[in-house]
């Protein structure tokens, strides 16, 4: 039971935490530092990049390959599979779903990163984000990885209660909910709904549930 209630405590405080662009920004340089191997810099910061801008779920971000890109027109966008999202497939689910990248300040032009990233990979390998034991990184590797980046650049994500968390509270979901944060705070025009389509909910009720309490931060 006292398992079941810390790891209920756990998620109750990553729902309700959020990093500001700023804080991205930490995390994305912190990707970059002299400590970290050389072939894993870019990866790393890719995959910051990449989360912040589309609200992807670590296991989508693991799951992507190569293929799934496709950033040569002049709206790139990522082609996410049905089979890798949370809530499909279904009867009705469409073959993929067109996620577009973003090429503005929020999101530092990921296409951008994304085709810097590609051109200097040390390894080659359908995945998109390989590891160096395995062809693909794991889930618990990312969440790792940005614990790291939040530790070593002493991010504290924000959360409903006020205080500040700790940079170990960082995590893929923290990343997340910046980007509700981010379309609700900081660019103009943007409503649930659209938060709801950006993030995949299946239903309003779940981006209600979360991010009506962010519209009023």
């Amino acid at each position: 039971m006292g398992n079941q209630r810390q790891m209920t405590d756990s998620q109750t405080q990553q729902a309700n935490a959020w990093l500001k662009p700023g804080q991205v920004r930490d995390l994305r340089r912190a990707a970059q530092r002299e400590e970290t191997p050389a072939y894993l810099r870019d990866r790393n910061e890719t995959i910051v990049a990449l989360m912040y801008d589309t609200g992807l779920r670590v296991g989508e971000l693991v799951a992507l390959d190569v293929g799934h890109l496709y950033l040569d027109g002049d709206e790139p966008y990522l082609a996410l599979p049905a089979d890798i999202q949370k809530d499909y497939p279904t009867n009705r689910s469409p073959r993929y779903t067109e996620i577009r990248l973003g090429v503005d300040e929020a999101t530092y032009d990921t296409p951008s990163r994304l085709r810097s990233y590609l051109r200097h990979r040390w390894k080659e390998s359908p995945a998109l984000f390989p590891s160096r034991q395995r062809d693909r990184m794991t889930t618990e590797a990312v969440r790792h990885m940005i614990r790291a980046l939040a530790e070593a650049a002493d991010v504290r994500p924000h959360t409903l209660t006020g205080r500040r968390g700790d940079p170990s509270d960082v995590t893929p979901h923290v990343l997340r909910h910046s980007v509700g944060y981010r379309m609700l705070h900081d660019e103009d025009g943007y409503t649930l709904y659209d938060v709801r389509n950006r993030l995949r909910h299946a239903t309003i009720r779940t981006t209600e549930k979360v991010y009506d309490h962010f519209d009023r931060v």
